[in-house]
C-alpha cells in the first residue's frame, strides 16, 4: 500500500489554490474547473475539491465541516517558518501560534487559511 493524497473539501477550489500559492508557494499542478485541483508540494499530492463533489461520492451525500473544527492538520516543513509564517498572514491566513522553538530543536507555528484549513508550518527537527 502506499499512500497517495490528501484531499480537502472546500466550497471555492480555485480560490484554495490560488491562496496556498501566494501563501506558501505551491503552484497549482493541474485544475479541473471548480470541482478539483492539485498543488505542487514536492511529494504526496495535496488536493482540493468542492463540496459538490464530494456530495457525488457517496450516496448519502457529504457533510461538511465546519471551519472552526480541528479535524485534521496539513504540515508544512520550511528552513524559513518566521518569513513564511509573514508571508501566509499577509496573504490572510489566521495566526494562530505565532512562530516559536520547541525544547526537540524544532520551530513550529500554526495558521488557519481562509478555507479553514490549520496548517502547521514548521522547520524541519534538527538532528541530535
Amino acid at each position: 500500500m502506499e499512500f497517495a493524497k490528501t484531499i480537502i473539501y472546500v466550497s471555492d477550489v480555485a480560490e484554495s489554490l490560488a491562496f496556498f500559492d501566494k501563501a506558501f508557494g505551491l503552484a497549482t499542478k493541474v485544475s479541473y474547473g471548480t470541482n478539483y485541483g492539485e498543488l505542487e508540494t514536492g511529494g504526496a499530492t495535496l488536493a482540493f475539491a468542492s463540496y459538490d463533489a464530494g456530495q457525488s461520492h457517496l450516496p448519502q451525500g457529504h457533510r461538511a465541516g465546519r471551519s472552526t473544527d480541528m479535524g485534521f492538520e496539513v504540515a508544512l516543513l520550511t528552513e524559513t517558518v518566521e518569513e513564511d509564517f509573514r508571508r501566509a498572514v499577509d496573504a490572510g491566513a489566521e495566526p494562530l501560534l505565532e512562530p516559536s522553538a520547541r525544547p526537540w530543536g524544532q520551530t513550529v507555528s500554526y495558521l488557519r487559511c481562509p478555507d479553514g484549513t490549520f496548517v502547521d508550518l514548521s522547520s524541519p527537527v534538527a538532528s541530535q
